[in-house]
């Protein structure tokens, strides 16, 4: 019914998107984009290929001012007047797409981003636990029959490729080790697949886009959702990739929640704003207010449809959660 309401309202969302957009930023973000089947990818994420992904930039850049980090930070401080609302592009993960497709891409429009990254999967060290799972998926989909241990494992009543799929989905951070149990089973060598397809950014790339001006920071170690985590495993990962971006010459201003910022409390905030070098952090909920001064709300780019269709929805449930007074998250 929710959706049925946003639809019609985004529906009547005519003209210029950038005046009716609610905010006076907008916050895109993505993870990758690629006119290839990325079997880690492809069944987590809804990534665009490179014909989407310019069709949203020019839209944006129709209606929004594409800003750098410093122009951004500028912004926030009150020290930056732009000629219409800003939009800031960020990517995360660090996936090496960013490198070899969105960056040409990037580099002939003008526009600026900023790259999120996870340390422990720089240079093809590490899959991250969900890729695996998109890995099991794949294998699982192209397999005549499914092995029953695997079954099994899962502790599926029904058996079915379906059902498979929705119980591997479902497994979280802390219980990633029967991802690699399940790899095992399903002959996936994910040590192989890092060697042969390299889907992580190397050290060697951030560097060269260090220099090129884009912005390299903070997205967790490895890709916990923090909701999950206590504030001591918050804080782990979180300063670990601090102490990463500064020894490495990164961008060490800023954090961006992976997954979402979904259940982290007021504490997180209090401890992370103890760093004075950071400016602010970067949740996902959409467009929304957050009851933390500094951490603004990206707007999740990979839906299924056009980033022009994205970004009315996004407007119209502002405007409907408006109504209820429900439009700000107040942290506790």
């Amino acid at each position: 019914m929710k959706d049925k309401i946003i639809n019609i309202l985004a529906a009547l969302e005519t003209g210029n998107t950038g005046k009716s957009f609610p905010l006076d930023y907008c916050l895109p973000v993505y993870h990758c984009v690629s006119d290839e089947n990325l079997p880690h990818i492809r069944h987590i994420i809804q990534y665009k290929n490179t014909t989407q992904f310019e069709a949203d930039l020019d839209h944006i850049s129709k209606h929004f001012q594409f800003v750098s980090w410093s122009e951004f930070r500028d912004f926030v401080n009150g020290n930056f007047k732009p000629k219409k609302k800003i939009a800031l592009l960020t990517f995360d993960d660090g996936f090496r797409e960013f490198y070899d497709t969105v960056l040409p891409v990037l580099e002939r429009k003008g526009i600026y981003a900023c790259n999120f990254i996870n340390p422990a999967f720089i240079d093809n060290q590490e899959l991250m636990f969900r890729c695996k799972t998109s890995l099991i998926i794949d294998g699982a989909e192209k397999a005549k029959t499914v092995d029953p241990e695997i079954y099994r494992m899962l502790s599926l009543e029904n058996p079915s490729k379906e059902n498979l799929k929705k119980q591997v989905l479902k497994i979280t951070y802390h219980k990633r080790e029967l991802l690699d149990r399940l790899t095992e089973r399903l002959e996936i060598d994910c040590n192989a697949y890092l060697k042969e397809h390299t889907p992580y950014l190397t050290t060697d790339q951030l560097k060269i886009l260090t220099q090129k001006g884009y912005g390299i920071s903070s997205h967790s170690w490895d890709h916990p959702k923090y909701g999950e985590l206590s504030l001591k495993e918050q804080m782990e990962s979180t300063d670990n990739t601090f102490n990463y971006l500064k020894e490495n010459g990164f961008m060490y201003e800023s954090f961006a929640f992976p997954f979402t910022d979904f259940g982290v409390k007021k504490d997180f905030f209090d401890e992370l704003f103890k760093n004075e070098d950071i400016f602010c952090c970067f949740g996902s909920a959409g467009a929304k207010l957050d009851s933390i001064e500094r951490l603004f709300h990206r707007i999740p780019m990979e839906m299924g449809e056009s980033g022009e269709n994205i970004l009315k929805k996004e407007t119209a449930y502002f405007r409907l959660k408006k109504i209820i007074n429900k439009n700000k998250i107040v942290r506790r």
